[in-house]
């Protein structure tokens, strides 16, 4: 009998020592916010995920990780991350956000049209989604279809059709939940001024709103920088150096305040399909006495682009510096 006796206690001290190693979802996003670094976090969050065990818990976590990510500019891995989540059928982990499984596939589609990738945006599109009974979630489902049609735009014929439908989404009441994205939208691909004045007369709390009145800028992204563009759209503030705000290249339907702020390092001043252009940005900034030098990236559709950067200084002062120079530069980390 105390060999039985010492064999349980044995198993349920054993068993005491496995349940305290195991981290919920919300313990791993308080232990990634504590992190030094975004990328420290991202790292944290993707080693521990495996560990584990309950599926609510991966789910959120996994949702916790695509935010991280998209609010990086790591939207291929942010899809990915969302589109993980979503395939998991659970409840949201305690103290967790609540997000049911078609806004996390939306949410991935998202961030592939911020990635450019228009194939697996549509891919999602096309899945159960599309049949949803949240009017929110149908909302966004169409708005996302023409983003994904001017993401495949060539030509600025090619955007004629999304952006009639566009014009007709502004007006419809079940519109309403993504009427200030709609107006940004046909404001950057038209120029029109008529879609920026009803976005700061109809939504002027938005960050849409702000982003037409300058106050804060866009990360620059395939689908904003190549969509064929009709006119120019110039925000009130053409340079908006007074702003530290950045937001990411398609307006995301929340952001985490588990996030932590990494230091930038360096400051990209452009992202181009052809290599001569990249040069001839950095010919203009080397005159300018700016180290710049040219990095590729290859997105998901195999496309690769030629990004102009230049180092962030020990002071942290660059950005500031370029700006004054007359080069508009967004953060990198």
């Amino acid at each position: 009998m105390k060999i039985i006796a010492a064999v349980l206690t044995l198993f349920c001290l054993s068993s005491y020592v496995f349940c305290a190693d195991i981290v919920t979802a919300r313990q791993l996003a308080d232990e990634a916010s504590g992190k030094d670094s975004v990328s420290e976090s991202v790292d944290y969050i993707k080693k521990t995920i495996p560990s584990l065990t309950a599926a609510s818990e991966k789910r959120s976590a996994y949702a916790f990780l695509g935010s991280v990510q998209e609010q990086m500019g790591l939207y291929s891995d942010a899809c990915s991350s969302f589109a993980a989540a979503a395939a998991i059928q659970a409840s949201d982990a305690k103290g967790m956000p609540v997000k049911s499984n078609e806004q996390l596939v939306v949410d991935a589609v998202r961030c592939a049209l911020s990635a450019g990738d228009s194939a697996t945006a549509d891919s999602y599109l096309n899945s159960a989604v599309r049949s949803s009974k949240n009017q929110g979630i149908i909302a966004r489902v169409k708005l996302y279809e023409q983003w994904s049609a001017l993401c495949r735009a060539d030509t600025v014929k090619d955007t004629e059709e999304p952006v009639a439908m566009l014009k007709a989404y502004a007006d419809l009441e079940s519109m309403k939940s993504v009427a200030p994205s709609v107006l940004l939208t046909l404001w950057h691909v038209t120029g029109d001024s008529v879609w920026s004045d009803r976005l700061k007369k109809d939504y002027p709390d938005t960050l849409e709103c702000a982003l037409v009145k300058g106050s804060v800028q866009q990360l620059p992204s395939p689908f904003w920088y190549f969509v064929p563009r009709k006119g120019s759209a110039v925000p009130d503030i053409e340079n908006a150096a007074s702003s530290s705000s950045v937001t990411s290249a398609t307006v995301s339907e929340e952001t985490s305040d588990e996030q932590t702020v990494q230091r930038a390092s360096c400051l990209q001043l452009g992202l181009f399909r052809e290599e001569t252009n990249a040069k001839s940005l950095v010919a203009q900034l080397k005159e300018k006495g700016f180290d710049a030098r040219i990095t590729t990236e290859t997105r998901p559709s195999g496309t690769m682009y030629y990004l102009v950067v230049v180092d962030e200084n020990s002071s942290g002062t660059m950005g500031d510096e370029l700006r004054t120079a007359g080069f508009e530069c967004y953060p990198l980390f």
